[in-house]
């Protein structure tokens, strides 16, 4: 299965032929499946890969010559984990300006090291895409909105990685594999980071505190880091696309937070696996947590998918008023509030109510769902 919206995005971007195109997303999401199925006619396509010695050698040769050589009648090229070529964006700009009816494509499953490489030298002369794990409007496509529905409990636990979705009743042995080396493969190269038993902790501690708000002195203490470490850290595992963050809203009153964070990870299944908690959802304290990790997530892959630009926030203030998710889009702002349970009653805060009169609000379940995730 292959999401649909980033591959007729990706092919209309080909047809054009304008542009680089980079697809970024963690690895395990489909990238190099994408493109295969993109190019799978295609005899005139060069295939290099960032991950192995020898092609890294060939593209570290940066004369025009050296790169015909290379090409050589090749109509496109695709170069698969990029971030790991040394020097890859001035590469690119080499490749573009002198090959111009060459198509190229570039993946990576490090926005940091990739887009902080190519972001000066390719100025106007690429087009990104990022793909995540499956989402739960590519599986209603796939298989209808009533299956998954009734799958919800299941993505709750497991998530929603290619792997996982596609080989039913192996998904703790997948999971387990993908939380213990594809995890820290880009961590790891980044910022030369180590396979400490402080990064373990970090991302323990982050996995129980989902949907809380997250103290960085206090992570630091759980884990035996200092505060810039901290931050270094959840940056890198954010440009690699295993957490996001969730800033705090605050325009209107004295008492709002204003610098607070939540932290989510961008797969339940995953979440799952750092704690290795795989039990079904009528045996978890923590199912709360799960749904809005879940819903918020799912939120952050369509907003990404459909362009909508919208800007996200939670909203808290210091008597502990507080609302899960707000958006603002187009001058409009939108409350909504996250219950696994829909028979629980929830009410807006009086505070945002009278602070933001123009606001909507909603509550999302089990039995609404499609309204915040279609």
């Amino acid at each position: 299965m292959i999401n649909r919206t980033i591959e007729n995005s990706i092919q209309n971007e080909i047809d054009v032929g304008r542009k680089a195109i980079i697809l970024l997303g963690a690895r395990q999401v489909g990238k190099t499946t994408l493109l295969r199925k993109l190019f799978s006619n295609n005899k005139e396509c060069l295939w290099l890969n960032g991950d192995t010695s020898n092609d890294r050698l060939l593209l570290t040769a940066q004369s025009v010559e050296q790169l015909r050589v290379i090409i050589g009648k090749h109509k496109a090229l695709i170069i698969d984990e990029a971030q790991r070529v040394p020097d890859i964006g001035i590469v690119l700009k080499l490749i573009i300006d002198s090959f111009p009816d060459l198509k190229i494509i570039a993946t990576g499953s490090s926005s940091l090291d990739l887009s902080s490489k190519i972001t000066e030298p390719l100025t106007g002369r690429k087009r990104q895409f990022i793909l995540f794990p499956f989402s739960f409007a590519e599986m209603v496509d796939h298989h209808g909105l009533l299956s998954e529905k009734n799958l919800i409990p299941h993505r709750l636990i497991y998530g929603y990685y290619p792997e996982i979705v596609n080989f039913p009743g192996e998904e703790r042995s997948l999971l387990q594999e993908l939380s213990d080396s594809y995890l820290y493969k880009d961590i790891l190269a980044l910022e030369k980071v180590k396979k400490s038993e402080q990064l373990t902790r970090l991302l323990r501690a982050l996995a129980f505190q989902i949907g809380s708000q997250v103290s960085y002195t206090e992570l630091g203490q759980l884990c035996g880091l200092d505060n810039k470490t901290i931050e270094k850290y959840i940056s890198i595992l954010e440009q690699t696309y295993v957490i996001f963050r969730l800033g705090s809203y605050s325009r209107n009153l004295r008492n709002e937070l204003k610098s607070s964070r939540k932290i989510y990870f961008t797969d339940n299944g995953l979440r799952n696996a750092l704690i290795a908690d795989f039990r079904p959802i009528e045996l978890r304290d923590d199912v709360g947590k799960l749904w809005e990790n879940y819903l918020v997530s799912e939120r952050f892959k369509n907003n990404e998918y459909s362009k909508s630009y919208a800007n996200s926030w939670f909203w808290r203030t210091q008597a502990q008023q507080e609302i899960d998710y707000i958006e603002e889009q187009d001058g409009h702002l939108s409350a909504f509030e996250f219950k696994w349970n829909q028979t629980v009653k929830v009410k807006q805060p009086k505070a945002f109510q009278e602070a933001y009169q123009n606001s909507s609000f909603a509550v999302i379940h089990r039995d609404n769902v499609t309204d915040f995730l279609l």
